[in-house]
């Protein structure tokens, strides 16, 4: 396989498509809505979740975090299969692209977007990388849930509607507890090298089994909320009812992320972010019936 779609990863790429589709689709009856600002904002989200994960990819290695005994895909900068300069030039190129192409966005949406924007890109970059790397801390998944999740639903929103709305920050939160189990996989997974690197993130500091339960809490939690968000009166039946049925794939997911560990949760990495994809197109798809 060509080294640089490693790199990209474009297995964790529906973490990024997914609450900006729903963002998208919850504003598409809104008379100010435009398909250039959805794309746009949609090729944004991309660039900087490829961003991040060559940041990642880069960083990783420096610090020292990489090794040999790396149980998870091959991480193109360790293995040698791109130079480092290489992969950290393209980290700055999709970085400045991601500038580039949210400018419209930020003329669009005033100074929310333009803090928004920068906050993306110091996450970025300060999510492996910087003197105080997140995922080295244990916040690796409170950044997955809150730029993934609450800043891409309720930002796409914003941008279309020019105010955001309950039913923005209950789907934010739920899709970002769904992109927050992907990174405790990948956390999970890796445990016993990051323990040996010094790396601390959340699922080192509270163990496996810890580790499974809240799992189980973030691939259960959006489908409480968007219930509940409907019995409140802030979601549509509809949608409800369709993305109800990503449930059955949540329960298998569950069930052998319980019973996995190590490099045999690889798989489960690319089937937490399907769920993710799924729960999204399914919510959007019954948007569409309202």
């Amino acid at each position: 396989m060509n080294p640089w779609i490693l790199a990209i990863r474009p297995r964790t790429l529906p973490a990024a498509i997914g609450p900006l589709l729903v963002g998208n689709i919850l504003a598409l009856q809104l008379e100010q809505f435009t398909f250039i600002i959805a794309c746009t904002s949609m090729l944004c989200a991309l660039l900087l979740q490829i961003a991040v994960n060559l940041a990642n990819d880069y960083f990783d290695f420096k610090s020292g975090v990489d090794t040999d005994e790396r149980l998870g895909p091959v991480r193109v900068t360790q293995s040698g299969l791109l130079a480092p300069e290489k992969v950290r030039n393209a980290m700055v190129l999709c970085l400045i692209l991601a500038l580039i192409v949210g400018s419209s966005l930020i003329y669009h949406g005033g100074w929310p977007i333009a803090f928004l924007a920068a906050a993306a890109i110091l996450g970025a970059l300060g999510y492996s990388g910087g003197p105080y790397p997140l995922a080295s801390h244990g916040l690796g998944e409170v950044a997955a849930f809150v730029f993934f999740g609450l800043v891409a639903v309720v930002g796409s929103y914003f941008l279309q509607a020019g105010e955001t709305s309950t039913a923005a920050w209950i789907l934010g939160c739920a899709i970002g507890s769904l992109n927050a189990a992907i990174m405790l996989v990948n956390n999970t997974r890796d445990i016993d090298t990051d323990l040996k690197a010094g790396k601390q993130t959340l699922a080192v500091r509270i163990g496996i089994g810890q580790a499974r339960v809240l799992y189980q809490a973030f691939v259960y939690m959006p489908f409480a909320l968007i219930i509940g968000g409907f019995f409140l009166g802030f979601l549509p039946g509809m949608p409800v009812l369709i993305a109800g049925l990503a449930l059955i794939f949540a329960r298998r997911l569950n069930n052998d992320f319980s019973v996995t560990s190590g490099e045999a949760l690889n798989p489960l990495l690319g089937r937490t972010a399907k769920l993710t994809m799924i729960f999204s197109g399914l919510f959007s798809l019954g948007l569409l019936f309202v």
